[in-house]
């Protein structure tokens, strides 16, 4: 730099150097740099001659970069240097004249938003096969019965169509985070200079348009500042880390020998290395695993950003690492859940010993009451009295003698043992998203739809 008379120490070139990890931006920065030289022909800067030159020029740099081939050297401080240097050998001088009208500031949050934009459309379609997969099992084991949970204590029979709805709405909910992402992304910060706009007028409009920008940033000092597009990102994957790490619980749950109601895929599974009879789900506890470093990942860049002045600090280098690490792990995150939903099976029987327990039609024979003019509240208690009385005797509610049903209303006939022997408890819940059958059909159509809203 002309201003210092002395090389950086090289203990500062190792923490001030970003090109370790900044790199995988090269094909945005070409792409910004392809129509930045072309909105430079636009204010009189370039010649048409030296504009192809430019881009014939970039175009050799795209293709070692795509090859493997790129000559990179320990003197590149970051992936915007090297591809500047490697364009100047390529073309001259000419390589030179790219920067006017350009910051660093710009350049680097303008290649970041195109890197977020494409990073949450492709976890928009990572969960669409996700959710699709989910949809399919749904459908197939809509009526399939097991316990549902609360506490983690048997509370209502469900059925697994239904449970596997809640996981499917749940990432659907994490599509509509990452989009809102995508488009917090989509203000192009390019032309905006270092913090105080140009001396150029840029057609950024036209730039705009041909990145794929929706719309400009309109404050300068704003632009080269701003990284809430980052941050809803990693909010985005926070979520969906933390939705994925409770599919996996449950299904860590469900695969074990006292739950039994499902075997994970073998493909995502793996043995012990001294108990020959073990298959271990691995692929689901890592699931859980993940989403602490994820959260940490949105907590990092959170804490670069607290309390930084405006515009632009060194500090903002810090928002690539935590980023970069959170797309690897959610994107990876969401493949293993595709593929571990395409192995697993469910034990039908297993399920449905488990959610025939007559405790939990107790809400049931309440409502029974109530039907009969009873105050829910005083239902409450009235079945209470009967479960403790069943459990005190060791007995099952429906081996309560008639004659002692009415000790503890006199609203309680014969249909108390109907209530008890259909074990109809799904059907019996009509209200709109519950889990009787034409409820869960009528979820299942809704899902279809919502799904294919992504597509559009």
């Amino acid at each position: 730099m002309p201003r210092f008379e002395q090389e950086p120490d090289p203990v500062f070139w190792e923490l001030n150097a970003s090109l370790s990890f900044d790199r995988r931006l090269a094909p945005y920065d070409v792409r910004g740099s392809r129509a930045h030289a072309r909105a430079l022909l636009g204010a009189g800067v370039l010649t048409a001659e030296e504009l192809d030159e430019l881009l014939g020029g970039l175009d050799a740099v795209a293709a070692e970069l795509e090859a493997g081939e790129f000559p990179f050297e320990s003197s590149d401080e970051d992936i915007h240097m090297a591809v500047e240097r490697r364009l100047t050998e390529i073309v001259g001088p000419l390589g030179g004249k790219l920067h006017t009208g350009r910051s660093r500031n710009d350049q680097v949050a303008t290649d970041l938003a195109l890197f977020v934009a494409d990073r949450a459309v492709r976890a928009v379609d990572l969960l669409a096969v996700a959710m699709g997969t989910l949809l399919t099992l749904a459908d197939a084991h809509h009526d399939w019965r097991l316990p549902g949970y609360t506490h983690l204590q048997r509370a209502q029979p469900v059925s697994l169509g239904h449970h596997l709805l809640a996981w499917f709405w749940m990432l659907r909910r994490d599509a509509d985070r990452f989009s809102a992402a995508g488009v917090a992304a989509g203000a192009m910060p390019l032309g905006t200079g270092a913090l105080a706009g140009l001396n150029w007028e840029l057609d950024r409009e036209a730039t705009a348009s041909e990145l794929g920008f929706d719309r400009l940033a309109e404050n300068s000092i704003d632009a080269v500042s701003n990284r809430d597009f980052a941050l809803d990102y990693l909010h985005a994957a926070t979520v969906c880390s933390t939705h994925l790490s409770r599919m996996g619980s449950e299904i860590v749950l469900w695969s074990t020998s006292e739950f039994g109601f499902c075997r994970p895929a073998e493909e995502y599974s793996s043995g012990s290395s001294i108990m020959p009879q073990k298959m271990n789900p691995d692929a689901a506890e890592l699931l859980r695993a993940k989403a602490p470093r994820v959260q940490s990942d949105y907590t990092n860049l959170a804490g670069v950003l607290h309390g930084l002045p405006l515009a632009y600090s060194k500090d903002l280098q810090e928002d690539k690492e935590p980023l970069f690490d959170a797309v690897d792990t959610v994107e990876l995150s969401l493949r293993a859940l595709a593929g571990m939903l395409e192995g697993i099976s469910f034990d039908r029987e297993r399920m449905e010993a488990a959610a025939g327990d007559e405790m939990a039609a107790a809400t049931d024979i309440a409502d029974l009451l109530v039907r009969r003019g009873m105050p829910f509240r005083e239902a409450h208690g009235v079945v209470g009295g009967l479960v403790r009385h069943a459990l005190a005797n060791d007995i099952q509610l429906s081996e309560i003698g008639r004659d002692e049903l009415a000790g503890f209303s006199e609203l309680l006939d014969d249909e108390y043992y109907e209530v008890l022997a259909e074990g109809s408890w799904l059907d019996s819940k009509l209200s709109r998203g519950g889990t009787s059958s034409a409820a869960v059909s009528a979820q299942l159509e809704l899902a279809r739809e919502s799904l294919a809203e992504l597509a559009r």
